[in-house]
């Protein structure tokens, strides 16, 4: 494997002793592979790849400091490398702050013994480099990955606010309808339709409690249970047709399959949510389907298309393409990429004047393979 400092050393007249140091790096990594997948909690789930990060880099680096003459202080000089690896971190792992602390402690070890084993002595002035290289390292690695974690946070609470909107709008027709429809038989179904929606309120203000205490990377609780994802489309459907009858049709094959029913419900009801936001006065259509141990689940409108250059962007955080008087946090689309990416699927969109606007997620139909055990 090569590096960019191995081609600085061809281009370098490098001392013998920094050549040496390089020399080193196979068996410092290695032994930090070995020590940190024995000693720090979560270290040993993680694929080899996603554990060794940007530690290369930062052992080059460090070569570098300890290169009399050699335009870097200490490893953390002119780099971006210990805030990247935070970064990942906070994405790619399970990790809380001590661990990314105690990696870098145990890489500082590594490069001791291994200094030692080659013969090569490491003075006051090298331990120097060494501790600030280090002690700078943790805290811009921390500080990257509170920042990813606090964003993460603020994401997920914005989300689950926004997506409490959903069940509050049905209860609130449905109390509305209740008023006009005082005397009419269909009082205790509407009433139905408080109570549950009002219980899963209740469960979403509880999620975004957990949400503030949530230390991971930005990947989404799931849990997983075995159900027909038809039903589901029928409830999200149903809800609809409270207060907008007849507005949106479902159909397709029933479909059995393991995935996480809150993340998907909600996942559906911002894309039905913005069907009746940006479509126009025709139905919106729920579609379920499966092809090849995949399930498709799409939400189709008519109305307004979303121009060419927009489809690529129209899932990023906070990004509202439609400036009308709708109101929108733009913040429905990134939970639904969001939702099958945890699933270890796909979040599509096809739209055009001709045909309207598709929206699909499309899932393995048991993702228990493609989504982490701690996700």
């Amino acid at each position: 494997m090569t590096y960019a400092s191995d081609q600085k050393m061809h281009t370098l007249d490098v001392p013998a002793r920094t050549r040496r140091l390089f020399s080193m790096r196979d068996a410092v990594l290695t032994q930090w592979e070995h020590e940190v997948r024995a000693k720090v909690r979560g270290a040993d789930a993680l694929l080899t790849p996603i554990l060794i990060n940007t530690l290369p880099a930062f052992f080059d680096n460090l070569a570098e400091a300890l290169t009399p003459g050699y335009p870097r202080d200490n490893a953390t000089s002119n780099t971006n490398a210990p805030a990247v690896h935070g970064n990942e971190r906070a994405r790619m792992t399970s990790y809380g702050p001590e661990q990314v602390i105690q990696e870098y402690q145990i890489f500082r070890d590594c490069f001791a013994d291994a200094a030692l084993e080659a013969g090569v002595p490491l003075r006051r002035r090298d331990w120097k480099v060494i501790n600030a290289s280090i002690d700078t390292g943790i805290r811009e690695a921390i500080l990257e990955f509170t920042a990813m974690h606090d964003s993460f946070q603020r994401r997920i609470a914005a989300g689950l606010s926004h997506d409490m909107r959903n069940p509050l709008s049905v209860m609130l027709n449905s109390a509305q309808l209740l008023q006009r429809r005082a005397q009419q038989v269909d009082v205790p179904a509407l009433a139905s339709k408080i109570l549950e929606h009002g219980k899963r309120l209740d469960e979403m203000i509880q999620e975004l409690l957990d949400t503030l205490s949530y230390h991971r990377g930005q990947k989404l609780p799931l849990v997983l249970q075995r159900f027909d994802i038809l039903p589901l489309a029928r409830k999200v459907g149903d809800s609809v047709n409270t207060g907008h009858p007849g507005k949106c049709l479902v159909t397709g094959a029933s479909v059995t399959g393991w995935w996480c029913e809150n993340s998907l419900r909600r996942a559906l009801e911002n894309l039905v949510g913005n069907a009746l936001k940006y479509g126009d006065e025709g139905p919106i259509h729920i579609h379920v389907n499966t092809l090849r141990e995949r399930m498709i689940l799409t939400v189709h409108n008519t109305g307004s298309s979303i121009a060419p250059e927009q489809t690529e962007r129209i899932f990023e955080y906070l990004r509202r393409e439609h400036q009308g008087s709708a109101p929108g946090w733009g913040i429905g689309l990134p939970f639904v990429q969001n939702v099958a990416e945890s699933h270890g699927g796909s979040a599509l969109v096809d739209s055009a004047p001709e045909t309207g606007t598709t929206f699909t997620i499309d899932l393995p139909v048991d993702c228990r393979p493609f989504v982490t055990p701690d996700a």
